[in-house]
């Protein structure tokens, strides 16, 4: 059965040009049902019928979370629950087509309904407050203020700030290209300012990091080697500390700052879905919230009868 699930992951990370983010989850989605799998005596895909896959989810359902005290009473989200459904759809989606089973029985699953939660952003204020150079300049320090400029001015994902390359800094053009979820790849603008933060890391920052065996990844810790996502995460949180703001920042909140701002400002949706990569316009929609909010304070300030 593992097998199964391997040739799975290698199709849709060289076929679907999937990310490897992505397929990480999928591996342990999965990973989820085989141990169940084994637990309940069954070693072939083949033996498993839609209601093994309908006690499992059951089970997932009512099971308590991972790494919490047993008395605890919060279970799964639906929003786990509607990945663990999607992962066991998707494989048995690719074993069909591929005549690996004879059978899609997970075509029958039903997923949850999924409550879009509004993006939380920081203010243009607190923005101020996080951007804010700090001294003594040090490599590290650096370092941060570059990835913090950049994420803000382009709106990139963690694991593309991680992977970013010197080759795609066009950095006189006032641009840098993007690899993005599916290996695809988008051109996005960077500021002024972010610009003059980049060169500074640069010239000063990332010379003092390099090592013989330095890639040419622009973002780099102190071995001279690119971020782990962790890593790099942990940096950004003790930027944040640094910068007393009261908030739990999210690996995704620079991002939804970016897009909530420019739509704040004018900017067209379909502009910031192109710029924040996202392959479905629906997927930006999640920010009109921003745009209604700014409409109702106009109406309140100026109708006669507010």
């Amino acid at each position: 059965m593992q097998n199964l699930v391997e040739d799975f992951l290698v199709y849709l990370r060289h076929e679907r040009g999937q990310a490897q983010n992505t397929g990480k989850t999928y591996a342990a989605l999965l990973g989820n049902f085989l141990t169940w799998a084994d637990a309940h005596g069954l070693d072939d895909w083949k033996d498993v019928t839609l209601r093994h896959l309908m006690d499992f989810l059951e089970q997932e359902r009512s099971r308590a979370l991972k790494d919490e005290p047993k008395e605890d009473a919060r279970r799964l989200s639906s929003e786990s629950l509607y990945l663990q459904i999607a992962a066991l759809r998707a494989f048995y989606n690719f074993a069909e087509t591929e005549k690996l089973l004879p059978l899609n029985i997970a075509e029958n699953l039903s997923l949850p309904r999924r409550w879009k939660r509004l993006p939380k952003a920081l203010s243009n204020s607190e923005i101020d407050q996080l951007l804010a150079p700090e001294d003594p300049a040090t490599p590290d320090s650096l370092c941060d203020q570059a990835v913090l400029e950049l994420a803000y001015a382009s709106g990139l994902r963690l694991a593309e700030l991680r992977g970013i390359r010197l080759e795609q800094l066009h950095l006189d053009a006032g641009f840098v290209t993007v690899i993005g979820k599916g290996n695809k790849e988008r051109v996005t603008p960077v500021g002024r300012t972010a610009i003059a933060a980049m060169r500074r890391y640069l010239e000063s920052g990332r010379p003092k990091l390099v090592t013989p065996k330095t890639p040419a990844h622009v973002f780099l810790n102190r071995r001279g080697r690119p971020f782990a996502s962790s890593t790099l995460w942990l940096r950004i949180k003790r930027r944040v500390a640094r910068a007393n703001i009261g908030k739990n920042i999210t690996p995704h909140m620079l991002r939804h700052s970016f897009a909530t701002h420019l739509l704040e400002h004018g900017a067209d949706l379909r502009v910031i879905q192109e710029l924040l990569g996202h392959a479905n316009i629906s997927t930006t929609e999640v920010y009109t919230h921003v745009e209604a909010e700014r409409l109702r304070e106009i109406h309140r300030r100026f109708h006669p009868r507010k």
